[in-house]
């Protein structure tokens, strides 16, 4: 022993006890001490091998690919069930969005009279003057059109006929079967009942119109007057965290409704004062109910105004003439690539931002659930819903807002006058 130590010998090391031990516990094997696992609440439960399998079968990419498909067939057939209910109350959902679209086209006027009168007498005085004018021009088209339908499908039947003998001569082989059925259906279509079931399907529809025609004027009336007051009401169940987007996505129908509305009726009376001119000058015997379907049919997109071009081609090659007929053919094509190219991004805007292919559709869809009415009103439908789309997905644009386009006119206007001063 050295300094009260007793020497360690060799490499033996000192036996340390476990801590357990020294806390009083007993020496036990590791494996004897180590607590068996226990499955908690939230632990994972082992899984068997058959729902393994079927995990397994869901989760590769044809499986992702059926679950979106069985989703789409969802939505779709939700769709097809709003679609059917809306066609079953179509005297009812027709008026209301009818109404709501001339709201639409009528607010800013109401804004204006609002600065001086009150609410209440701003919605009398727009919704008389409105049913006034609406109902002067329903009068005139029916006077017009409707009493003079036969003399013009007569007109467009020898036009066809006419036409079809001049493709017989042409030196180009074609199918003259083929060219009599579609020249036969086309006329069975004009001048039998077919087509008085065709465009009564809409006129149903418009009759369903005046027969709801309380409705219309009392949602318009209630519209004009309250509809700021609606919307709001309409807000107070929309999270207030979200707010501001759904007032911006209402504010973009709002300005959808009322753009296309405004200016399709701007691009439609000059179509119909230009092409009526021009019949009147050259002495065409229906010029006024030919320009009134110009009119009509510049409300329906792409397909409308040629149709009514083509119907006024027609009755003037059998009235006037060939050259007369070419030159109301000439004035039709003239016109309508003016004010397509020239008068429609002025008085429209981006309102109607749709691609061909996609208002061709739409224009169908339309017209099968609800004959003429259903194809007039289908495209600022879906115009409008394409608009609130891009607000919810964050693609708005600054040309998709009708102040900041209206800032930027005022923006180029001044500066415009700033260099003709600094040039003078």
């Amino acid at each position: 022993m050295i300094f009260g130590k007793k020497p360690t010998t060799g490499n033996k090391q000192p036996r340390t006890q476990p801590d357990a031990a020294r806390a009083g516990g007993t020496n036990r094997p590791q494996a004897a001490r180590t607590p068996q696992p226990v499955l908690g609440a939230n632990d994972p439960v082992p899984r068997d091998p058959g729902s393994s399998r079927l995990v397994h079968l869901w989760s590769d990419g044809l499986g992702t690919a059926g679950t979106r498909s069985l989703q789409v067939i969802l939505v779709i057939v939700l769709a097809a069930a709003v679609v059917f209910a809306m066609t079953r109350l179509s005297l009812v959902i027709l008026p209301l969005l009818l109404g709501v679209i001339l709201a639409c086209a009528l607010w800013p006027l109401i804004r204006l009279l609002r600065r001086w009168l009150s609410p209440m007498l701003a919605a009398w005085i727009v919704l008389l003057g409105a049913f006034l004018i609406l109902g002067g021009i329903v009068t005139g088209i029916v006077i017009s059109v409707v009493s003079q339908w036969g003399t013009l499908s007569e007109k467009a039947q020898q036009g066809f006929s006419q036409v079809q003998g001049w493709l017989k001569d042409l030196p180009i082989q074609i199918d003259q079967n083929q060219l009599n059925e579609w020249i036969g259906k086309a006329t069975e279509f004009l001048t039998s009942s077919q087509f008085g079931a065709g465009a009564l399907s809409g006129l149903s529809a418009a009759g369903n119109f005046f027969v709801g025609a309380g409705t219309l004027l009392v949602t318009l009336f209630f519209f004009l007057k309250d509809g700021d007051t609606i919307w709001k009401f309409f807000m107070s169940w929309v999270p207030e965290r979200v707010r501001p987007t759904w007032d911006r996505a209402g504010a973009r129908a709002r300005d959808v409704f009322g753009g296309y509305l405004r200016g399709t009726t701007i691009v439609a009376a000059v179509d119909a004062i230009g092409i009526g001119l021009v019949m009147v000058i050259i002495g065409v015997p229906l010029a006024f109910p030919l320009a009134i379907l110009v009119f009509l049919g510049a409300y329906i997109p792409m397909v409308g105004a040629a149709v009514a071009g083509v119907l006024s081609v027609l009755v003037t090659l059998v009235s006037s003439g060939v050259w007369q007929a070419l030159v109301v053919a000439i004035a039709t094509v003239v016109i309508q690539q003016l004010e397509g190219n020239l008068l429609q991004p002025v008085v429209m805007g981006n309102t109607l931002h749709l691609h061909g292919l996609v208002i061709l559709i739409t224009l169908t869809g339309g017209s099968i659930l609800g004959g003429i009415v259903g194809a007039l009103i289908s495209v600022p439908l879906v115009a409008a819903a394409w608009a609130i789309v891009k607000v919810f997905s964050g693609r708005e644009t600054p040309d998709d807002d009708p102040a900041e386009r209206k800032r930027r006119r005022k923006v180029r206007k001044l500066a415009k006058a700033r260099a003709k001063a600094l040039a003078s």
